[in-house]
């Protein structure tokens, strides 16, 4: 598997950064000059300009472990946006000895289980889910990158309906930088977000650290000065506690 990634360079604390689904590395080119380290971001296997591949958590694991070796990368601290964000929690368990990660709105698909929306009675979720299921499906309709064989992967296991187990299951410091903005959806479809963030907020485990931000989804490049200080001062915390 051949991937690409940019080595944004620096000193210091080594960081691996990973990008969302539909995404690739140059999301990072805002946030990474801002990092206190050396920050190296990677495109995921069938994104960017990375190789085509069946999506399996463990072999885009490996993916990673052979990028952090082939630049040096020793005990980085992972930082991933979205599907990133739940890599993090898994490489996470991997490294138990990883110094941080963080997950930049990585959590729960938007279309996970009716019960982890919160305060919305059953008949509007499950309404409300099939609006969003609807909408998800005619825009992948049209992208190509990653194709279907990744995202109809995805949109179906676990971990990418609800990483917040696996996060549970994290031995190292673990940050969740939450977004307290929808993005741009149908109105009707605005009181299903609110609840799945309440669902959020209820069902996270204690071990992950929390802090919101004022932001929709796409914070990486809403925000890149701001979600770097945070992430900036989590990491600095951990090696000063």
């Amino acid at each position: 598997m051949k991937l690409a990634a940019t080595d944004f360079g620096g000193d210091g604390q080594p960081f691996l950064l990973l990008h969302g689904l539909g995404g690739d590395r140059s999301a990072w080119e805002a946030l990474a000059p801002r990092l206190d380290g050396r920050a190296v971001a990677v495109d995921l296997r069938g994104h960017g300009e990375s190789d085509d591949g069946a999506w399996d958590w463990e072999a885009v694991l490996d993916d990673l472990d052979e990028t952090a070796v082939h630049f040096g990368l020793d005990s980085p601290v992972v930082v991933g946006h979205s599907l990133g964000g739940i890599l993090a929690g898994l490489w996470a368990l991997r490294h138990p000895t990883c110094p941080a990660a963080v997950s930049l709105d990585g959590h729960r698909s938007a279309t996970t289980h009716p019960e982890n929306y919160a305060g919305l009675p059953a008949d509007e979720v499950a309404s409300g889910l099939a609006k969003l299921n609807a909408l998800f499906t005619a825009q992948l309709e049209v992208v190509t990158r990653p194709d279907r064989s990744i995202t109809s992967v995805l949109r179906t296991s676990p971990e990418f309906l609800d990483a917040l187990p696996v996060f549970a299951e994290a031995s190292c410091p673990f940050l969740l930088v939450l977004a307290t903005r929808n993005l741009p959806v149908p109105a009707d479809l605005l009181p299903l977000m609110d609840a799945h963030r309440a669902g959020l907020r209820r069902d996270l485990p204690p071990n992950v650290r929390v802090h919101e931000i004022d932001a929709t989804h796409g914070m990486v490049s809403e925000r890149p000065a701001e979600v770097a200080e945070v992430v900036n001062h989590f990491v600095s915390s951990r090696f000063s506690a």
